[in-house]
């Protein structure tokens, strides 16, 4: 199947609007277009499509900005792959799970039924699983999760191979964690598979959650629908320029380095406490655990003003429990202590 063939026919046909930016692309001139205030520190549209802050993050990640799509948040990006690409009632999309709710949201928003294959036992890709739905034509996009939330592992890059090699429709790898992970990020493969989508993040390890920009690479192929439907002006001018600022100045290798090794601190310290029944080993700049009674556990740490994400909903009496600073990490497990012994 052809990208074409993948696109829904309305997207296909669609007029895209043209903002004020679009139509003069000069640096400098006496704006009369946009009909924007003439006063103030703000009040110019921004650029809609981010040009100098994509070259910052691309250079930053030795790859290429024409490969890359910024949106408004990694949830926009995935708003907008089922806008793109499913038919509303009609097409269908895959996730595997336990993974990132905002998958399943996007679904019911757009309309579009998602099959939900759960992970093996040791939260990885369950190919056997998968086998039923590689022909399938009405099935449009799967999202892989690697570092997978809320488990924390990395899926297997030779199961990932495997459905990049036969699954028909998108496949969106979300990569918000890999940072923390040591692994090669599959944006470094886009060339060789073109329906290959790859999302990132500055919100986890480049520390900008605030800002909302999200990431994705993929081939100019498909990066021209995205750019057709997205908002004109989908990040702020404001937000552009911080994160250009951050980036330039941030201290992101040591930042990484220091969460990776609080990471390993804090997982040998939860697995000391034996009420804890099962701390997981994880790839990101979170740890999944298991105790006998998350609810109460979530409640007790919130009592002493420590909150942490209650997964007991969808992986029975887990919490997910960020890594903080290294006095945060200590004030957690004294806490725990005190918990557990009183």
């Amino acid at each position: 199947m052809n990208i074409t063939a993948l696109i829904r026919p309305n997207i296909l046909a669609l007029k895209p609007y043209s903002s004020a930016r679009d139509e003069y692309t000069g640096a400098e001139a006496l704006f009369l277009d946009a009909n924007e205030n003439p006063f103030g520190q703000w009040n110019r549209y921004p650029d809609p499509y981010q040009k100098q802050l994509k070259q910052k993050i691309a250079a930053l990640k030795n790859l290429d900005a024409n490969a890359l799509f910024l949106g408004n948040g990694s949830d926009e990006i995935i708003d907008l792959s089922y806008r793109i690409f499913c038919e509303p009632g009609k097409d269908k999309a895959i996730c595997l799970g336990p993974t990132y709710g905002m998958y399943e949201v996007a679904a019911q928003i757009n309309n579009v039924t998602l099959i939900q294959v759960p992970l093996d036992a040791a939260f990885d890709i369950d190919l056997p699983a998968l086998e039923e739905y590689w022909e399938r034509t009405d099935i449009k996009l799967m999202f892989l999760c690697s570092p997978n939330n809320p488990s924390g592992n990395i899926l297997s890059e030779e199961r990932i191979s495997t459905i990049l090699d036969r699954f028909k429709g998108i496949v969106i790898i979300d990569e918000a964690y890999i940072d923390f992970s040591g692994t090669l990020s599959r944006a470094t493969q886009i060339g060789n598979y073109p329906k290959l989508v790859v999302v990132q993040t500055l919100s986890k390890a480049w520390g900008m959650a605030a800002l909302r920009i999200g990431l994705a690479w993929m081939s100019p192929e498909l990066l021209q629908y995205y750019n057709k439907v997205k908002p004109p002006y989908n990040i702020s001018a404001a937000n552009q320029q911080l994160a250009l600022s951050i980036l330039e100045q941030g201290n992101f290798e040591q930042e990484i380095k220091l969460l990776k090794t609080e990471q390993a601190w804090l997982s040998r310290e939860l697995s000391a406490i034996t009420q804890i029944k099962k701390v997981y080993p994880s790839s990101a700049n979170f740890i999944l655990l298991e105790v006998e009674d998350a609810p109460a556990l979530y409640d007790q740490l919130s009592a002493h003003k420590i909150v942490v994400r209650n997964r007991h909903g969808i992986i029975p009496n887990t919490l997910r429990i960020t890594v903080g600073s290294p006095g945060q990490n200590k004030q957690l497990i004294q806490t725990l202590k005190t918990i557990f012994h009183a």
